[in-house]
């Protein structure tokens, strides 16, 4: 028989679904009711499934989100300031498309990095690569790149993401001098990648949080003229649950 070898030879190639869907019809009692080409189409079609899932799983682990949260998951209470049009929107994936910028604010435990990881999912799933980071964390991570040499492979993985998170923007105090490598950043960015900030404080109040007021306004220049705004209200989705 050649059906083992056949099996071996599509594992080799790495054509996992077709070999899985090509084992299924070998066991299949109604498949002769079918003609070569639907047999051959439904191996096709398994095989860009498996590659697609694949693909999918790669570019979440590579993007480290905080949350396992989907767009579909989200909470659109009227009292939450979430609109579903604006969520619909930004669903497309063509903010990250055309290089725009998400800002979402609100108050602490409202939801806003849940939010900011099911826009990122969706975009993992329209096929953009994201990269997730805690705001302190990534000014750690710059200054300890900063420290050991490795700054520049530091920033090309972070260009590379078609979709930077930055999450809890202002949450702690940060140099004058990583203002400016998150400018940088931000300046790499610009044209060719997108950006998605959560933050509590609201945007008005981050230009006098950085102490250069030069670094401060290009900085809000490359986040905030192409931006779409979610700004959540109301009390704590972690004492709503507690409550439910």
């Amino acid at each position: 028989m050649l059906n083992e070898p056949t099996m071996t030879k599509l594992y080799e190639m790495k054509l996992n679904g077709m070999a899985e869907a090509y084992q299924e019809q070998r066991v299949s009692s109604t498949i002769t009711d079918l003609s070569f080409d639907e047999r051959f189409a439904m191996l096709v079609e398994r095989q860009w499934i498996w590659k697609e899932n694949r693909s999918l799983s790669t570019r979440l682990t590579y993007a480290g989100l905080k949350q396992p949260a989907a767009i579909e998951d989200l909470d659109f209470r009227d009292s939450r300031g979430l609109k579903r049009s604006q969520v619909e929107q930004l669903a497309s994936g063509q903010w990250v498309e055309h290089h725009q910028n998400v800002i979402v604010t609100g108050p602490t435990g409202c939801g806003k990095t849940f939010v900011a990881c099911a826009l990122a999912h969706k975009a993992c799933r329209e096929g953009h690569r994201a990269l997730y980071f805690y705001a302190p964390k990534l000014f750690r991570a710059l200054s300890l790149a900063q420290a050991d040499g490795s700054l520049p492979n530091l920033l090309k993985k972070i260009a590379k993401a078609q979709l930077l998170v930055v999450d809890d923007w202002g949450m702690a105090k940060v140099e004058e001098r990583q203002y400016r490598e998150f400018l940088e950043i931000l300046d790499d960015r610009h044209g060719v990648g997108s950006t998605l900030m959560t933050s509590q404080f609201p945007v008005n109040a981050w230009h006098e949080a950085m102490p250069d007021p030069t670094v401060a306004d290009a900085i809000l220049d490359r986040l905030i003229h192409n931006a779409h705004r979610i700004e959540l209200k109301g009390e704590s989705m972690r004492k709503r649950k507690l409550k439910d």
